[in-house]
């Protein structure tokens, strides 16, 4: 039986499910495309969640470094639009730029995408082997608003460190924490509440 890991849809070693998404230019982007040949970083955020805004630069330098080491990074917005404009596609690339962000920033309209990964919160970090196969399903690091820590991605950075080496997932895989996804009303998945 597979380890279930902090997400509520996959499992240890599920694939990463396939999507087609937009930027906010519109122009569109396949989990194909955005696949590194040493893996995948999807990470699910908003604007406006401090828990992102928190750390949004540090995910901008930590995102080069996972580029050098041959995994691309991936951040989806796939909040409810109409009740927070302020993460809308226009939003999200002022945000990006703003963030030092050189990875792709998709939106999830239908939050289809989303439900698929299991994702609960805003930041929400799935790290996926080169096989695209599901290696790690967690925190950043232990950092959140107001608590003093500085944001580090020390616990994201063990999980490729080893995943890189060869070695089995990490076994400590503290849940995500942040906001929860704001869903369109009457469009919350089962795990939701």
């Amino acid at each position: 039986m597979a380890e279930t890991l902090s997400t509520f849809t996959l499992k240890a070693a599920d694939k990463a499910p396939d999507f087609v998404l937009p930027d906010p230019s519109g122009t569109k982007h396949s989990l194909q495309d955005l696949t590194g040949s040493n893996g995948t970083l999807i990470v699910f955020v908003c604007n406006h969640c401090p828990f992102v805004v928190m750390l949004a630069e540090e995910l901008g330098r930590f995102a080069k470094r996972c580029k050098e080491a041959g995994i691309e990074v991936v951040a989806i917005s796939s909040n409810d639009i109409e009740k927070y404009p302020q993460d809308g596609p226009e939003k999200m690339a002022e945000f990006a730029a703003k963030s030092g962000w050189d990875f792709p920033y998709l939106f999830d309209e239908t939050q289809e995408v989303a439900k698929a990964y299991g994702a609960a919160c805003t930041p929400d970090f799935f790290l996926f082997g080169a096989d695209r196969g599901l290696f790690y399903a967690g925190q950043f690091d232990d950092a959140r608003p107001k608590n003093g820590v500085t944001p580090n991605g020390a616990d994201l950075q063990l999980a490729i460190d080893e995943m890189l080496a060869g070695e089995a997932a990490p076994s400590r895989q503290l849940p995500s924490s942040g906001c929860n996804i704001k869903w369109i009303e009457g469009n919350e998945p089962p795990y939701f509440g």
